[in-house]
């Protein structure tokens, strides 16, 4: 064995002792391009580095094993097969058995549609009452994850593509986008896990149905797993196997039904017949002196002496009397150890042990045979069945034994030939097999390959219409963000379009106005302001009142600001103030502090408007009015109201 070989088969070890799984019988081919596809899914090169990687990734293992046992199956694969098996060999399993509970095993039944298909045919055959109360279909595996779903029951339609329409209506319904087991029919079906290389078969079966898993094993693997499935069967029993297995290496264990369909019958083993021996029967032969003296014995002594096989005669006394021609060439015999006793002759020890032959002859009184004597001389290799006659006078007294040597040696020769054309035609046949499984496998491989294409395409195709359905949504989203463009928009126009009404309002006041918040920080800044202090704008707005450097006193407007801010009420604090204005001129300032009100209770700043006293009559209403109604007199309302006052 190479050194990559003695790695693998330190990983199949290490398999069978951390999880329990004994691949050491699968075919090393087959099974070490399923260990290597794992392999290179995880950038994995050498057996060992996979080895060390299972042990730190534990959930490996399972993608390990469903990589390694190929769960390829449907509802009635190879139809052909099932429709002999509803035609022909159920009828006749029932005539069998017209009473009695009736057993059936799935080995190696995957995901259950085998065992299902199973229950369909009995149940058609039977009934589903009769079905219910004899039937009893037992479902093994050694991938806990598939009989996890065999259990479950749940097929989508992609999986149910074997059933016809009629059968899917009849035992399926609908469970979701799923189709579930017809559930009084599912009652009869037993999953479990079963090793077929190590744990005991199940007993007592009339139908046994193991298709494709037999592929997977070697020869010697495989001799076994037929030893138990022989066992499993009843005298009757049937076993169904796949198209690739076809048991020709095993006709003493099952005979074929139906060889192209993979049909067998289970061969009988109870003991071997033993073999019918008829003995010769001899004259009484009472000496040499009494033949010669008769016509009729020199006749006889001529025949025996002529004889095709090698023959002696052992008297009572335990004497040689007489041996033929072919005796005396072979064994180097002469007439004058024609009297001796036989166990001082060599032919009594050689080629085989010949006195307690012939002795157990005379006391059981029957013939005794000795097969197959191997007998060399020189480069000659003989063979010789040799047979023990035991020879009694007519009132049962023991007269002797007559020891015959049939030669065999062409027979032998025949039969080697034979063996070793047998030996090569069986070779043959298991390389066929052999070939046949592993192009099976194959296509099992690719059929569990295209399965996963078609699977990843099924998730493509998900992925492309969840892809399309966010498309939609963002398509829905966008349209709602541009209808709340549009809204801002407008808002923002006529915030714009406020703004600037506003802006004009400030700006046509005669009188400085600054808006603060509670905090004492300038939010509104005109331009008159800008005018009468010298500060710009962007220079005021953000700063705090009494940070400002202008010509007024604010340090002065603080206490009158704090007031009014904590007030609940609404209410105003006017204040004459002496100035010094942009151009440094003094003036007197009159500031009006009014508090800034909103929806709430506390008001949420100040309005101080600021005007010289000195601007006039005009400007000091200007200001108490603004100081008032927050507005300038020379508003549009402010006319409409004037106007309307006239009138």
């Amino acid at each position: 064995m190479t050194e990559p070989d003695q790695h693998f088969e330190s990983l199949l070890r290490y398999l069978k002792e951390t999880r329990g799984f004994d691949f050491t019988g699968y075919k090393r081919t087959s099974l070490m391009r399923r260990a290597q596809r794992r392999m290179q899914a995880v950038n994995i090169d050498s057996y060992e580095a996979y080895q060390d990687y299972l042990e730190v990734h534990p959930e490996e293992f399972t993608a390990l094993f469903n990589t390694i046992l190929i769960n390829v199956t449907s509802f009635f694969r190879d139809s052909e097969a099932w429709s002999h098996l509803e035609r022909e060999l159920v009828p006749e399993l029932l005539r069998q058995r017209p009473e009695g509970q009736l057993r059936v095993w799935s080995a190696g039944c995957a995901s259950g549609e085998e065992a299902y298909s199973l229950a369909i045919v009995l149940a058609e055959a039977m009934g589903v009452e009769e079905f219910r109360r004899r039937v009893k279909i037992y479902a093994t595996d050694v991938d806990e994850e598939a009989l996890a779903q065999a259990r479950q029951a749940l097929y989508d339609l992609s999986q149910l593509r074997g059933l016809s329409p009629e059968r899917l209506e009849a035992y399926f319904e609908p469970v979701g986008l799923r189709y579930a087991f017809h559930k009084e029919l599912r009652r009869s079906v037993i999953f479990g896990r079963n090793d077929l290389v190590q744990d005991a078969p199940i007993s007592h079966i009339d139908l046994l149905v193991c298709r494709n898993a037999l592929m997977y094993f070697n020869a010697e693997t495989q001799a076994r797993i037929l030893q138990r499935l022989h066992f499993a069967l009843y005298p009757h029993g049937v076993l169904f196997l796949g198209k690739a297995e076809m048991l020709l290496s095993h006709d003493n264990l099952f005979a074929p039904i139906d060889l192209k369909r993979r049909f067998f019958r289970k061969v009988s083993t109870d003991g071997a017949r033993a073999p019918v021996v008829e003995g010769a029967d001899f004259l009484p032969v009472n000496g040499s002196a009494n033949r010669s003296d008769r016509t009729g014995g020199r006749l006889r002594d001529e025949a025996f002496g002529a004889g095709s096989g090698a023959q002696v005669v052992v008297d009572g006394q335990g004497r040689l009397a007489l041996s033929n021609h072919r005796a005396d060439s072979l064994f180097g015999l002469s007439a004058r150890d024609h009297g001796r006793p036989f166990q001082d002759l060599e032919l009594s020890y050689r080629p085989v042990e010949l006195r307690s032959a012939v002795e157990r002859a005379l006391t059981e009184r029957r013939p005794q045979w000795i097969r197959e004597v191997h007998w060399s001389r020189g480069e000659q290799s003989l063979w010789f069945d040799v047979q023990v006659v035991p020879l009694f006078e007519q009132d049962g007294t023991p007269l002797g034994s007559s020891v015959m040597f049939t030669d065999v040696t062409r027979h032998r020769q025949l039969q080697s030939e034979l063996e070793h054309a047998n030996r090569q035609i069986e070779a043959a046949y298991e390389e066929l097999q052999s070939t046949n499984e592993e192009l099976e496998t194959t296509n099992e491989e690719l059929q569990s390959t295209v399965e996963e294409l078609e699977t990843t395409n099924e998730e493509l195709q998900s992925t492309n219409e969840e892809l399309e359905t966010m498309n939609e949504e963002l398509q829905s989203m966008n349209d709602e963000l541009q209808s709340s463009n549009e809204e801002l928009r407008d808002r923002t126009a006529e915030v714009n379009q406020l703004n600037q009404f506003m802006e004009a309002i400030f700006t046509s006041l005669r009188a400085g106005v600054a808006v603060v918040d509670r905090d004492l920080r300038v939010q509104v800044w005109n331009s008159r302001s800008e005018d009468l202090w010298g500060v710009r704008r962007d220079e005021a707005v953000g700063e705090h009142l009494l940070n400002l450097d202008i010509g007024l006193p604010v340090d002065a407007l603080k206490p009158g600001v704090r007031r009014l801010l904590s007030a609940s009420e609404d209410g105003h604090e006017q204040l004459v103030l002496d100035a010094v204005n942009r151009r440094g001129r003094p003036v007197q300032v009159q500031v009006t502090v009014t508090a800034l009100r909103t929806d709430g209770d506390a008001p949420a700043g100040a309005i101080l408007v600021m005007d010289e006293v000195n601007a006039g009559e005009g400007a000091q209403e200007s200001v108490e009015r603004t100081a008032r109604t927050g507005r300038d007199p020379r508003s549009p309302d402010d006319r409409v109201d004037e106007t309307s006052a006239t009138s």
